[in-house]
């Protein structure tokens, strides 16, 4: 299932580029132009339902922050749970955390360490992972390692934007399948 090339430019015509943030040279691609568009974030979500609808998935993670946004809004519409993985320091109980580069430099993110154990589902919780944009993958890697850590399984990544020239997806696929709605 794919969005048809009408439905990606309306999700493409609604995101903002701004050059040079958060440093000179880094083409920052705002996703809060697409959330304030009822087309289409509502497009987007839609697709995102439909797509998942029968992975039979336990949790949806995901990334901070923006990731939170998807994330919380298609486990809602799937009626299953979600988890938030976080930057260091910024979750209240005991957490593992997990270390990883940027395309910027370097951060850790943290997940609960008993995320996946609030329900007895009889098998190990199968987890979508999901964020706005995947650049070099380290992140991605990252949350995928603290998801398979804290007892689940990455069934999937997906990512509302690809960065291509960076390379993310290649690395990561090799672990876990992903699934990417816009290539840029």
């Amino acid at each position: 299932m794919e969005l048809t090339q009408q439905e990606k430019n309306i999700l493409l015509d609604s995101i903002r580029e701004i050059k040079d943030f958060p440093q000179p040279g880094i083409i920052f691609r705002d996703i809060t132009t697409l959330l304030n568009n009822k087309k289409a974030f509502k497009l987007l979500m839609d697709f995102l339902t439909k797509r998942y609808a029968n992975y039979e998935l336990d949790y949806i993670a995901g990334i901070e922050s923006r990731g939170f946004i998807f994330g919380a809004a298609l486990a809602h519409s799937l009626g299953i749970g979600f988890i938030p993985i976080r930057k260091k320091g910024k979750l209240p109980y005991t957490t593992i955390s997990e270390k990883y580069s940027l395309e910027y430099g370097f951060s850790e993110i943290e997940i609960h360490i008993d995320a996946f154990k609030n329900q007895d589902l009889g098998h190990t919780p199968k987890t979508l992972l999901i964020d706005d944009l995947i650049a070099t993958g380290g992140t991605a890697y990252a949350a995928a390692n603290l998801i398979q850590k804290a007892g689940a399984v990455c069934v999937e990544s997906c990512f509302i934007i690809n960065l291509k020239n960076l390379g993310g997806c290649k690395e990561i696929e090799k672990l876990f399948p992903i699934h990417t709605i816009l290539d840029l």
